[in-house]
């Protein structure tokens, strides 16, 4: 009976579990330093292998400046080493997908990559005819690195460590709030990469903050207009001690920033992608707290890198090595004034890419 006694008075003590703040820290701090270059591969001569070859680049949409901005790094990249490359203009419309699937196998390219998010499962009929008509297919910046793999349909993608993002914006929140997130999660269940930003969100907390409490919303991409801004207006009605929104991507924040107004929270935004209009509501406010970003110049290199090493036979890379970097007022001006998608982040990739790709 003693030891019983003892055991149960051993256990009140104890008291719950409490969330593992150290680890959050550290991951915090790790991803809080300047970016640094890390080579994908090894080195190769990519003027030489690409002389005859080309890329087509179809974007999830160009209304989307995320988007733009990869494309961008690509049209870089081409330039840098000097080959063909179309970057094609869609709206977030399937049948623009296709119409680009078929002016590329119609004019000859070697190679098509659909950037940034773009599902290329609703279009494996276009990307099989693409393929038996001697291109190749791939994707850059769509799955995890970790926890999705790439179809049996595309002859290869560039991933990202989606995991990894979602574990800082979870970290940063148990940090600030010193294990008593209670937080409001949103992101279009339609975009590939949602769910291991999604579930690494939730995964984090749940796994490491016994006193976090989590609710996730979906809003698919075109309704974030119409629905995004009630949907968190009403969680934050209904619940007032909702201390963070989660946004899986930041470009979201433009209509939840009137949502928290107008429900007079003080919940903060933790988002990713680094847009530069929401570093600038984050300059300029109070209500964007902390974004991690990439720098998209540097995603588009990274994805023409591991697309010029499928068209000169070398060994595939499947993970783009794009560092997460953490913005918070107190850097967020690095980014620019106004923002922009490569400032904040050095120019260490563009030197890093020229010496990999032996070009002077």
């Amino acid at each position: 009976m003693n030891r019983i006694l003892l055991a149960l008075g051993a256990t009140a003590l104890a008291g719950p579990a409490l969330a593992d703040m150290e680890a959050a820290q550290a991951l915090i701090d790790q991803y809080s330093s300047a970016p640094t270059f890390t080579a994908p591969g090894p080195a190769f001569d990519a003027r030489a292998c690409m002389a005859d070859k080309s890329m087509f680049v179809i974007p999830l949409t160009n209304a989307n400046p995320f988007n733009q901005a990869i494309s961008d790094g690509f049209v870089q990249a081409a330039e840098i080493v000097g080959f063909d490359l179309r970057a094609w203009e869609t709206q977030m419309d399937p049948a623009g997908w296709i119409q680009g699937i078929n002016t590329a196998v119609a004019e000859g390219y070697s190679l098509i990559d659909m950037q940034g998010g773009l599902p290329p499962e609703f279009l494996v009929p276009q990307i099989t005819e693409a393929r038996d008509a001697g291109l190749l297919v791939t994707a850059t910046h769509n799955w995890d690195a970790t926890t999705q793999e790439i179809p049996d349909f595309m002859d290869g993608a560039g991933n990202v460590d989606y995991v990894t993002v979602g574990q800082i914006i979870a970290a940063w929140t148990m940090v600030q709030t010193v294990g008593q997130v209670n937080a409001l999660v949103l992101g279009p269940d339609e975009i590939t990469p949602t769910a291991p930003l999604r579930d690494s969100i939730l995964g984090y907390l749940e796994e490491n903050c016994p006193e976090c409490t989590t609710r996730y919303i979906n809003v698919p991409v075109n309704d974030w207009a119409t629905q995004g801004q009630g949907a968190v207006q009403n969680a934050l009605l209904q619940d007032p001690s909702i201390n963070y929104v989660l946004p899986v991507y930041d470009s979201m924040s433009q209509f939840i920033v009137p949502a928290i107004q107008i429900a007079r929270s003080d919940a903060k935004i933790v988002s990713y992608n680094g847009t530069p209009f929401v570093l600038d509501m984050m300059r300029d406010g109070d209500i964007v707290e902390m974004n991690v970003g990439e720098s998209l110049g540097w995603v588009g290199m990274a994805g023409t890198d591991a697309n010029m090493r499928l068209l000169c036979g070398l060994d595939p890379v499947t993970t783009l090595n794009t560092p997460a970097f953490i913005f918070t007022d107190e850097n967020v001006e690095t980014a620019g004034i106004p923002a922009t998608f490569d400032d904040g982040y050095g120019d260490v990739h563009i030197e890093g890419f020229k010496a990999l790709w032996g070009i002077e």
